[in-house]
């Protein structure tokens, strides 16, 4: 009858047990980026892990409504949310918890988020998840800080060579809009940008409103900053499309002053996934094929407060750095005092029973005359 119960290690799909030495290399780097965001007045906040659904899923967090897990909570009979991103819970701590607070406010976080599923390229649903937010402030310089805020955390646990990629989701939408296109012709010029079918798009945009004349030159200069930049301002864009234009022109700005080092592109007609971005938004990307560490951008926070941030993950970021040598396991014979040790950087490993022996608690160090020695492994 034992052999049909199910395997006690089977978790469900896209759930993971985190093991050593990860388990404790993903918390020291959390901790290493928190530490990063708060030398630059960052506030820690830990928002609960649930929330009525109503309020979890209010302003920005009806962008995650569908990848959010509900369930009926015992005692309110009210309907809860685990929640899948943590910048909606911030947004409502500062909207009401430090409504009074002198803006711009600055606030950060650590935890996990559950979601419903996963994708092809990151099937976990379970994830690690930090940030920080700035509340009340609408100048480019904090959606500048956000940026470079982040990539100082990044180097902080040894990730260099990024590469912060900026786009522009509301600029396809003014464009339409100034346009005028009918809703056929919208569907099937959104469908081709996000194809990146610079052929369709061409097509579709001939004979059409002048607005829409400058699409296949901005899809063709995507790539550095510094040549999209200057494709924006010889478009002829409409007002409302010229203002999102000078926005990223100044944000842009504000990021070089203080990391010119930085490899930044912008792409100024990749709208896809940002549904609640009213600014510039960001994702950064790790060297190599480490893929995207982070992911933020400008929103309307709770009480229409503008509002910019930024969430880094930790299990991308775990992958992109540097393995660093693990702390050394130091064997004390039973009843020996380690505390000299610890002081010295050994982690210490107390013998419990006279069986217990370096090797086989995987010690790499042990005591001869007092004094730590490397363990000896025989072949």
């Amino acid at each position: 009858m034992t052999d049909d119960l199910p395997n006690p290690a089977l978790l469900p799909a896209g759930l993971a047990d985190l093991l050593p030495p990860d388990a404790e290399r993903e918390a020291a780097l959390v901790e290493a980026m928190m530490g990063v965001f708060a030398s630059h007045g960052y506030e820690r906040v830990k928002p609960p892990l649930l929330e009525f659904e109503d309020s979890l899923l209010a302003g920005s967090g009806a962008a995650v409504a569908e990848q959010t897990f509900r369930l009926m909570d015992p005692v309110s009979q009210r309907m809860m949310g685990l929640r899948a991103d943590t910048t909606p819970q911030v947004a409502r701590i500062a909207a009401t918890r430090l409504g009074a607070q002198a803006r711009p406010l600055r606030l950060c976080y650590a935890g996990q988020v559950l979601r419903v599923r996963g994708t092809q390229l990151a099937p976990s649903r379970q994830l690690p998840q930090v940030g920080v937010e700035l509340i009340g402030g609408a100048a480019p310089a904090a959606d500048g800080e956000i940026a470079v805020v982040a990539v100082e955390a990044l180097a902080a646990v040894g990730v260099a060579g990024v590469s912060l990629d900026v786009t522009l989701p509301t600029m396809v939408p003014a464009l339409l809009d100034a346009a005028g296109v009918d809703p056929v012709l919208r569907t099937r010029l959104a469908r081709a940008l996000d194809r990146k079918d610079s052929a369709a798009v061409a097509a579709l945009v001939q004979g059409q409103d002048a607005a829409l004349a400058v699409l296949p030159g901005l899809m063709a200069a995507t790539g550095p900053a510094d040549g999209a930049l200057a494709a924006l301002e010889a478009a002829a864009l409409p007002e409302s499309a010229q203002a999102i234009a000078e926005n990223a022109a100044a944000v842009l700005a504000a990021i070089a002053a203080r990391a010119p080092g930085l490899r930044i592109t912008l792409d100024p007609v990749e709208f896809r996934g940002f549904r609640y971005h009213t600014g510039v938004a960001f994702t950064i990307y790790g060297p190599g094929m480490s893929g995207e560490l982070a992911r933020g951008g400008r929103y309307v926070s709770q009480n229409d407060e503008p509002a910019t941030g930024m969430s880094l993950y930790p299990d991308a970021v775990l992958r992109a750095a540097p393995v660093m040598a693990p702390k050394p396991r130091l064997f004390l014979p039973v009843g020996a005092d380690g505390a000299a040790f610890r002081a010295e950087g050994f982690a210490t490993v107390a013998a419990l029973a006279p069986d217990d022996t370096p090797q086989r608690l995987r010690c790499t160090h042990e005591l001869r005359d007092g004094a730590p020695v490397p363990v000896v492994t025989k072949d």
